[in-house]
């Protein structure tokens, strides 16, 4: 390559970058308007810098880091003036300052990294704590009107009983939780309380739940109902509704 040719590069590239003062940059903006080839050079630079910039969504600065650089530009400035007549150390090279750059945005790309971590968390804890709260609630209420279950059913399909009153079950009996998700479909089993306590019972295929949604507890055969409907006593009784 040229020296001519590399010294082209060089000062697109630091115009490119913003690495130019204002005089330096002036001067660069008026040939690349007039010469083709110092045109091409600073597109070339800029197509290859689009995708760093991509990468790096803007961060607000924090308040403390604007503190911080008004520190640092005082400071600059102190040492600027008692070393005004010292020797100006050489420019360094496009490769040195380029390096400089590429480590500034390296740790804006991580800042954004981290952000985006903190922000899937956060996201992933919200929909972990939604999937823990009942969807409906349904009070089951004994034939003479005094509450007996509450059944809480979840958005995985699941449903938590827990009876509030205690039942006689004979050994060759069960109690067996029931919801009726529409008239068309019936009454569908939720799952047997084979130890006549609190159960968590596993998640079923039905539509989303929805308020007013019929659930009960019958006493069923061991082993549950026979037909897949209820055909024992009706323990408990109630509707839906959504919890506030």
């Amino acid at each position: 390559m040229s020296e001519d040719r590399r010294s082209l590069q060089e000062l697109a590239g630091e115009y490119a970058l913003g690495l130019l003062d204002a005089g330096e940059a002036a001067a660069f903006e008026s040939r690349a308007a007039r010469d083709p080839a110092a045109a091409a050079a600073l597109s070339d630079w800029r197509e290859r810098l689009v995708g760093l910039d991509a990468a790096a969504p803007p961060i607000p600065p924090s308040a403390e880091l604007w503190a911080r650089i008004d520190g640092a530009i005082d400071a600059r400035e102190t040492h600027a003036s008692t070393q005004a007549r010292a020797e100006a150390p050489p420019s360094p090279s496009l490769a040195a300052r380029l390096w400089g750059s590429v480590a500034a945005w390296r740790g804006a790309a991580l800042a954004g990294a981290v952000a985006s971590v903190a922000l899937a968390f956060v996201s992933v804890s919200a929909y972990r704590t939604a999937e823990r709260q009942p969807q409906v609630i349904a009070v089951l209420l004994t034939p003479d009107g005094k509450p007996g279950a509450i059944v809480d059913v979840f958005a995985d399909g699941s449903s938590y009983v827990a009876p509030l009153l205690d039942v006689s079950v004979p050994s060759d009996r069960i109690m067996q939780v029931w919801t009726l998700p529409d008239k068309t479909t019936g009454p569908v089993s939720l799952g047997l309380l084979e130890n006549d306590g609190s159960a968590r019972l596993q998640p079923a295929s039905l539509p989303a739940p929805k308020p007013q949604q019929l659930y009960e507890i019958t006493l069923e055969p061991s082993g549950g109902s026979p037909t897949g409907r209820p055909t024992g006593p009706i323990l408990f009784k109630g509707f839906a509704e959504r919890p506030r």
